[in-house]
């Protein structure tokens, strides 16, 4: 079996079906259950700032690159960046039981990523280039390696000036603890929305933020000293950004030479600590981890960097850093709140890419993914199933040829001309959208929901399964930016990741393999749970001066 034809079978065999889900446990093993942070023991330790939220920037200025005279690259911004994208929010109680939020959701709080910082003297922290390992409990940077002779020499070379390189990587257990097989997907949903969440700190300091996708997956092991990771809760490497604070070069594409990856002489500080004595094997995701390496750099002008020429701005309001440290996900709805149209349309309009739109002019491929909308209660906007096509009119076409032939397709009254929202079908869908995410009634109690429909098959074919993670990666940046549009309007936003893939596919009139579901997202007034109390963030670390570095 070829890799295309093994990440097909596992897509396929990670499905849900009404009465029969994807392999799991099926029950919660407590006593195995994976520590949520990593360190790597022996490291030196340098503590970064907590820069508490304060007015401004406002998110709908973030949201343009270039409207935000840029900070300086220092250890201030640096700290500032890690805890506004990776770090924690704030701390959950109930009872005896306390658990932390991080700026990056993560299905079931489970949180499989883990971040890297690779900066040169500019940044403040060392006089030559070296790679860190975020410890975001602690909020400090461990130093695991100054860059070779040959990597300090790739890297002050070829990175332009005030760039900072962040290192993301993925651990299978995490969520395969929970979730079983079909964790995998949840990884990689939860990698984008790490990737959306730098790009929005990013933004915060007028920095641009670009995903380089010209490395293979052993180059970046390399970079991250995760080669020799193995073991059941082994990490492994998802992708590389640059983070420009003095400009992007043309494209955002340039990457360094090969020598930045030779990390064959680098002497690697401190090891990890063990996450879990023992847990379930799941030969499946080492499969699909395998199939789906990038093993070979991908040729020049193999992945489509023009954005569509959208000219709808985003009108979302509120100050960006807040809006980052106040998401939550809601646990239920109140099956009550309605949204206004014009908030609507401003929320969609949030995850449609643009020229130097935040968060998607990270990615450097066209929009892949298109939504189909739940409408509950927004006021002015008939109830029912929409589409919002996140491209192009090829994308509408390609989208109307692959669904149902009796759906209307028509424009909403008062939606804005550059928004490409058409309503499907008119009527009461609360049943349905309950019904199709694994009949959870979060899914019905809000003012929309939606399904994340992907080009699938097309992307698979054009560039290889290589991409079926960036599929997810995709998805999980628009799920963030539901999260953040959703602060911003007075409401509350939570990512659905259990969902019925083929029930949901025929009830939209999906006909074939071009159009897969990824994942699955509801907006709505929360409904708050009195027994949980929150806390502050980072008030454990008062004291801890020795233990941090410090």
């Amino acid at each position: 079996m070829n890799s295309h034809q093994q990440t097909l079978e596992y897509h396929h065999r990670s499905v849900h079906h009404f009465g029969r889900y994807a392999r799991s446990l099926g029950y919660m093993d407590w006593d195995h259950q994976p520590n949520p942070f990593r360190f790597f023991e022996g490291a030196h330790r340098t503590p970064q700032e907590v820069v508490a939220p304060a007015d401004g920037p406002r998110l709908e200025v973030a949201l343009r690159e270039g409207s935000i005279p840029p900070a300086e690259l220092d250890p201030r911004s640096i700290g500032q960046l890690l805890g506004d994208s990776l770090g924690l929010t704030a701390w959950k109680r109930s009872g005896m039981a306390r658990w932390a939020l991080r700026a990056n959701p993560s299905s079931g709080n489970l949180h499989p990523t883990e971040g890297y910082l690779i900066a040169g003297e500019e940044a403040g922290f060392s006089s030559a280039p070296a790679v860190w390992h975020y410890q975001p409990l602690l909020h400090v940077l461990e130093r695991r390696a100054q860059l070779a002779e040959t990597q300090r020499e790739a890297f002050e070379t070829s990175v332009p000036a005030g760039t900072a390189l962040v290192g993301l990587s993925s651990i299978h257990l995490r969520e395969s603890w929970k979730y079983g097989e079909r964790a995998f997907r949840y990884c990689h949903l939860d990698l984008g929305h790490a990737v959306a969440a730098v790009a929005y700190a990013a933004a915060g300091l007028g920095w641009r933020c670009r995903l380089l996708e010209g490395a293979t997956d052993g180059e970046l092991a390399e970079l991250l000293g995760l080669a020799e990771a193995d073991g059941l809760d082994a990490e492994h490497p998802d992708t590389l950004l640059a983070l420009y604070a003095k400009g992007a070069p043309e494209g955002g594409q340039v990457l360094p030479p090969t020598g930045l990856f030779d990390a064959s002489s680098v002497e690697w500080c401190g090891e990890p600590n063990s996450l879990a004595e023992a847990h379930e094997d799941w030969p499946a995701i080492e499969e699909v981890y395998a199939a789906t390496t990038k093993r070979e750099r991908p040729p020049a002008g193999a992945l489509e960097h023009a954005p569509p020429a959208i000219a709808l701005e985003a009108s979302c309001r509120g100050d960006l850093r807040r809006l980052i440290h106040q998401r939550r996900s809601a646990v239920e709805m109140d099956g009550s709140t309605s949204i206004g149209r014009d908030d609507f349309f401003a929320l969609l309009a949030g995850t449609v890419p643009g020229e130097g739109r935040v968060p998607f002019a990270a990615f450097p491929w066209r929009p892949r993914l298109h939504l189909a909308l739940f409408v509950h209660r927004v006021d002015g906007l008939a109830p029912g199933l929409y589409a919002l096509v996140r491209g192009g009119g090829e994308a509408l076409e390609s989208l109307r040829e692959a669904m149902d032939d009796e759906l209307r397709w028509e424009r909403p009254a008062g939606c804005p001309e550059g928004l490409s929202l058409y309503l499907l079908k008119e009527g009461d869908c609360r049943a349905l959208a309950a019904d199709l995410s694994c009949s959870q009634s979060i899914a019905s109690q809000g003012a929309f929901a939606c399904a994340m429909l992907s080009e699938f098959e097309t992307s698979l074919a054009e560039l290889g399964p290589w991409f079926y993670r960036r599929l997810y990666w995709e998805a999980g940046a628009i799920g963030q930016a539901l999260y953040l549009g959703a602060e911003a309007i007075g409401v509350r936003g939570t990512g659905i990741g259990c969902f019925f893939d083929d029930e949901t596919h025929r009830a939209l009139g999906v006909k074939d393999e071009r159009l897969r579901d990824l994942y699955h997202f509801t907006v709505g007034g929360p409904q708050d749970d009195p027994r949980l109390e929150t806390l502050p963030p980072y008030e454990h670390l008062a004291g801890l001066g020795e233990e941090r570095g410090g």
